[in-house]
């Protein structure tokens, strides 16, 4: 059996976790590579904050039609 698919919450505070773990490699410890996928997380966040903002948008609108 599966899991569920991530709500956009959690693909947001799993993006943010990554960027967290890959700074800390980047600015501590002096690893490139970490850049880069610290730059990948970053964006994934602001895509992710931008659907979830929808989201909310929609169930805000969809609570007040009733």
């Amino acid at each position: 059996m599966t899991s569920p698919a991530p709500t956009q919450h959690e693909q947001i505070v799993a993006a943010y976790e990554a960027y967290i773990a890959e700074n800390e490699k980047f600015t501590q410890k002096g690893v490139k590579a970490a850049a880069a996928r610290a730059r990948k997380a970053l964006q994934e966040m602001s895509k992710g904050i931008k659907e979830r903002r929808k989201e909310i948008t929609a169930e805000k609108e969809a609570l007040a039609a009733k």
